[in-house]
């Protein structure tokens, strides 16, 4: 990899970790449901131009089946469940559980017919990434600080991310990604209008709701999306997808140093075991 694509791959790592930070914040004062739709209005508006401008918006009528599945399990589901949760739940360990996806689209890759995920060192990967599942699952809801179910809607978003990723890759890898995500966003902003409206605030947000609403839709969505496509033509789908790794990290410690989240035994204990059991997971071996 170059030093430019090292660059890229380092910003992209900080953009998809701080989203947690930013959704920890606007809960306080705003829906999910209102969050969500100017998420994904804001990332559609910077998208589109862009999209037309290359000339790859426009999808064939027979991928569009395909496209609502994609915005139902990556945008649709995942997004609401994720900040959903992070009204009771901690940013960093939101940011952790989102991290299992490569384990989960392991075992979706393998349930797909791809045998490869049984490979001793996939295997091993398998089983040390749920070790660290059980052990911040466990030690986090019987410790009463976090909310069983929250942490459970964050594990179905990461389902969701991995079948997302797994069935485009397998049935329309030929669609281009900045067309497949502008009109997810598009869709899922005509989704969620309904329930924004009826659950938009009654009152002006602070300066800090609106920034963190801002920074979802331009960074963390626009601008990180357009930065994904890059790092994937520079470096290949496979080692692109390592920049799981870096946002738990930015995750993790965002939380503990601006939100004063508790660094919690959970956490501890199982943000290695997760990170170490995603790497050999999602390894590539030989047939």
């Amino acid at each position: 990899m170059t030093k430019s694509g090292w660059g890229k791959f380092a910003l992209l790592g900080f953009l998809w970790g701080i989203p947690y930070l930013f959704l920890k914040v606007a809960v306080e004062e705003m829906s999910p449901s209102s969050i969500v739709f100017l998420r994904v209005l804001i990332g559609g508006i910077v998208l589109l131009p862009i999209a037309l401008k290359r000339k790859t918006f426009f999808i064939a009528r027979q991928y569009w089946p395909l496209l609502i599945l994609y915005t139902v399990t990556e945008l649709i589901g995942p997004w609401y469940l994720i900040t959903n949760a992070e009204q009771k739940i901690t940013s960093g360990l939101t940011g952790l559980l989102v991290a299992t996806v490569p384990i989960w689209a392991a075992i979706l890759a393998s349930i797909f017919g791809d045998h490869t995920v049984w490979h001793k060192s996939r295997l091993f990967g398998l089983i040390i990434g749920f070790i660290g599942v059980v052990a911040v699952v466990g030690i986090e809801s019987l410790s009463g600080r976090q909310d069983i179910i929250s942490i459970g809607m964050v594990l179905l978003a990461a389902m969701g991310y991995a079948y997302a990723i797994n069935m485009v890759n397998r049935k329309i890898p030929e669609v281009p990604g900045l067309a497949l995500n502008t009109w997810a966003m598009i869709i899922t902003s005509f989704v969620y209008l309904p329930f924004a409206i009826i659950s938009w605030p009654k009152e002006i947000p602070s300066i800090e709701t609106i920034s963190s609403v801002l920074g979802l839709g331009i960074l963390c969505t626009a601008v990180a999306f357009i930065l994904f496509f890059k790092v994937v033509a520079e470096v290949g789908p496979p080692r692109a997808s390592l920049v799981t790794y870096l946002n738990t990290a930015v995750a993790v410690v965002l939380g503990v140093i601006l939100l004063g989240e508790p660094l919690t035994l959970g956490i501890a204990l199982g943000l290695p075991l997760v990170l170490v059991g995603s790497y050999f997971a999602s390894r590539k071996v030989s047939r």
